[in-house]
């Protein structure tokens, strides 16, 4: 494989929404932007240089599809691949080393002796990041069935214009379909985004499990009153009870931790404040709850003990409380079959390589339920991502790369051996 060609195709890839820093390499690429049109019509471009058959689909997803010589055109493929966008002011790693180390490795793989048995497809999702849209992973998940496509295609930004508007107006709205159900095995590599590989030495992070995800919105409300004239005993203050209720998540995400599963997590990250004023009693605080695991009970039970502290400050304060439990992701196992190709390529090529579960969701979570999966982490320095200071190592990106291409031809093909 050629670490240059991989560098030079993300850099380029990084002058496409690229923004003014005083530190760091930095990119804003939001679905259906001018920088997103150039960052697919450059993918396009190398996709059909390295002589693969391009399509796009009827949420945007991109596909290079490419049939080794010697494989069985109708056998179930190989699909490898990650996204594009990006979070305002992001950094230049997150997705595209994902998109580029998998075409790198076809690359390699086009350039080797090996033989395979199956066609591999390169694939960027639309819209991971879920900026734009208020919706992340959408791409993969109208591809999994997971969001119905109307559902998809008719979502909003906040100037009320639609996902298929903002395709159809960077012509990526196309008319091909995916179907993750019929693909033998899925390939995801990443960034890490945490300090585990940096802290542990190791070059590649094969993920054995991706954290579930379940938010909760909890609306505490109170009534709103002069903060001057309002004697303590008469408060029905919204925000003293909902501040109790923020501990309470802290201190049951803790307990989960230290008895049950100490990868479990709990967060209130966001409380929307009414009438946010500094002189008014608070009326109402909306707020939102973030719990992850990779164990769906030690999820579970956090969620439980927020519904119990809600319904408890109802009883012990002035206030009234709705507890809304409006979303949840399961964990995802990746499929052992592919770790163990991860592993195997990490060793025949001297990496080093440790196992670990992913707390952060990614495309390779919808696509768990349809075919077999794994994703591979690169490391992240000082575990910096959605910032301009992201950044993993030229020779790390190449070393996941060249492991990422050994797994490939290991699940691909009957005997193989990993590209030089």
């Amino acid at each position: 494989m050629s670490s240059e060609r991989l560098q030079a195709d993300i850099e380029t890839n990084a002058e496409f929404g690229a923004i003014d820093t005083d530190e760091g390499r930095g990119r804003t690429v939001l679905t259906g932007s001018s920088a997103d049109r150039a960052a697919r019509e450059y993918f396009v471009e190398r996709l059909e240089d390295a002589g693969l058959t391009v399509s796009v689909d009827v949420i945007g997803n991109i596909a290079g599809r490419w049939v080794p010589p010697e494989a069985d055109p109708t056998a179930a493929p190989v699909a490898v691949g990650s996204h594009l966008d990006s979070v305002p002011q992001g950094g230049i790693f997150d997705g595209p080393l994902g998109v580029y180390g998998a075409l790198e490795a076809v690359r390699a793989l086009q350039e080797s002796d090996i033989t395979l048995d199956r066609p591999v497809l390169v694939v960027s999702w639309t819209e991971e990041e879920g900026i734009r849209f208020d919706t992340g992973l959408l791409g993969s998940a109208v591809a999994a069935g997971v969001t119905p496509l109307s559902e998809a295609l008719s979502l909003q930004d906040d100037d009320g214009i639609t996902v298929e508007a903002a395709l159809e107006d960077i012509g990526f709205r196309g008319a091909d379909t995916l179907d993750p159900a019929g693909w033998d095995a899925w390939f995801e590599l990443h960034v890490e985004q945490g300090r585990e590989l940096e802290s542990a030495g190791a070059s590649v992070g094969v993920v054995e499990a991706i954290s579930g995800i379940t938010n909760c919105r909890v609306i505490v409300s109170g009534e709103a009153n002069h903060a001057g004239a309002t004697q303590m005993y008469q408060r029905r203050d919204a925000l003293a009870a909902a501040s109790q209720f923020v501990l309470d998540v802290e201190q049951a995400a803790r307990d989960v931790a230290n008895t049950m599963s100490e990868s479990a997590v709990g967060t209130v990250g966001n409380m929307a404040v009414s009438p946010n004023a500094n002189n008014v009693v608070p009326g109402e605080v909306t707020l939102t709850v973030d719990v992850r695991d990779v164990d769906r009970a030690a999820m579970d039970r956090i969620v439980d003990s927020a519904r119990a502290s809600a319904a408890r400050i109802e009883r012990d304060r002035p206030v009234e409380t709705e507890f809304d439990q409006y979303r949840l992701t399961e964990p995802s196992g990746m499929a052992e079959r592919c770790v163990s190709a991860v592993v195997a390529a990490a060793d025949s090529t001297a990496t080093d390589m440790m196992r670990m579960h992913s707390a952060a969701l990614h495309d390779t979570a919808n696509l768990a339920e349809q075919t077999d999966t794994v994703l591979l982490f690169a490391p992240s320095r000082d575990g910096i991502s959605h910032n301009p200071l992201e950044w993993t190592d030229w020779v790390d990106c190449a070393t996941a790369t060249r492991v990422l291409a050994g797994a490939i031809a290991d699940v691909a093909a009957e005997s193989a051996h990993i590209p030089e």
